[in-house]
């Protein structure tokens, strides 16, 4: 029996979709790692992946019929219905005394393990949210003919290697934490009420018998009004993050896609980039590049080749880029990495003594970086204070000059 949510959910929160943190990562297997990619879709590598499930399904977990458990799998084909899926589903309890609740995916089949005391703590709705959840795994899995399950093994196997990169388990972190968002979802779906779901999932995290979802909700908002940060969790996201986030979702917020993003990823950081923040760090790299060599007089020759130590088809034009400054705010994490770009360039040709420098020091305020830069400046450049505070003062008339010259 369905429980009716103390939130109005949304039309459109009935429908599941992946998310565009799946979608993009999809999107450069296929175009950066076409090989990789060509190899998780065969039918070869499914073949080991269902083989490896099977074995460890007759391991690790005992079967709970339908004859025994009736009300666990109506509760289950309830869920899977809500959700539009048709396919056979297997419930089991597993060895590991752990609360928990996971999917094995298997093509055509679902195959659902409980751990620990979960199914004693669950009432009600929250069994449907529950089962909801790990169904929608199943549901995101086949989407589209396997291709987010494929990008899911590609990138295991990847993190799982010893030579993996800090960007490929960054990767792999982040699809895992918005899988599991989009499987809350699910929960919603299947149970219908964001409280059940909600409960259902303070009880898996704590253990507790009796959970106000509703409670619970609140608490999540005042804690996301105080908490800024991106999730710093390997697998599933904060309980508080998952909460407040299915609660825009499922009230049809407008802000809720990007509030999830932004939540689970936090601000651009290039100490942790995943394979999307290094394109954008890239793309902000080069239009930063071409922000600074914008100025005729600062298109040497020798600016211009290290310009294309960085970008091999860079090219300089006249025109100013009238969001970079907009989007490098958005990058706070970043300072420092901006910061040693100006002074790079600034530093490439000296023959141009100051007037780059000064032109660095002028992006540097426009990009809310002088301080960084300043600091550089005193360390990396060997400036005193002095020197520092001459260059400072003098700039905007030594490039006004160089401007008027470069014209003349």
């Amino acid at each position: 029996m369905q429980q009716e949510s103390s939130i109005n959910i949304s039309p459109g929160a009935g429908v599941l979709l992946p998310l565009p943190y799946h979608e993009a990562v999809v999107g450069y297997l296929k175009e950066r790692e076409q090989e990789v990619w060509a190899w998780a879709c065969s039918a070869r590598s499914r073949e080991e992946h269902a083989e490896a499930v099977r074995e460890a399904l007759l391991k690790q977990a005992y079967r709970l019929d339908a004859a025994t458990y009736p009300d666990l799998h109506r509760a289950a084909n309830a869920a899977a219905a809500r959700l539009g899926l048709d396919v056979p589903i297997t419930l089991y309890q597993g060895n590991d005394g752990q609360i928990n609740a996971s999917l094995y995916f298997l093509v055509g089949e679902a195959h659902v393990v409980f751990s620990g005391p979960l199914l004693d703590r669950l009432t009600g709705p929250e069994i449907e949210a529950v089962l909801g959840h790990e169904l929608a795994h199943y549901k995101l899995w086949t989407e589209a003919g396997g291709i987010y399950h494929a990008a899911d093994r590609v990138l295991e196997a990847t993190a799982a290697h010893p030579g993996a990169t800090p960007a490929q388990l960054q990767t792999n972190r982040l699809f895992r934490l918005f899988t599991e968002a989009y499987a809350d979802r699910g929960s919603v779906v299947a149970s219908g009420s964001v409280e059940a779901s909600v409960a259902a999932l303070v009880k898996s995290a704590t253990g507790l018998s009796n959970v106000s979802g509703a409670s619970y909700l609140a608490q999540a908002a005042e804690v996301v009004a105080r908490e800024p940060a991106g999730s710093s969790q390997a697998s599933h996201p904060e309980s508080f993050l998952r909460a407040h986030a299915l609660g825009l979702w499922a009230s049809g917020d407008a802000q809720a896609e990007s509030w999830l993003d932004a939540a689970l990823r936090g601000p651009l950081n290039l100490d942790q980039a995943d394979w999307l923040a290094q394109l954008q760090l890239e793309s902000l790299t080069r239009r930063a590049l071409a922000e600074m060599l914008r100025p005729a007089w600062m298109r040497s020759d020798a600016n211009l080749a290290h310009a294309r130590r960085f970008f091999p088809d860079f090219e300089a034009g006249g025109k100013s880029d009238d969001t970079l400054t907009h989007d490098l705010a958005a990058a706070p994490r970043c300072a420092d990495y901006l910061s040693a770009l100006l002074i790079d360039i600034a530093a490439s040709d000296r023959a141009m003594e100051d007037v780059a420098l000064a032109w660095a020091l002028e992006l540097g305020d426009a990009w809310n970086v002088g301080d960084q830069l300043q600091a550089r400046m005193l360390k990396d450049l060997k400036m005193t204070k002095r020197q520092f505070s001459k260059l400072k003062q003098g700039a905007r008339a030594l490039l006004d000059k160089t401007e008027k010259n470069h014209v003349g």
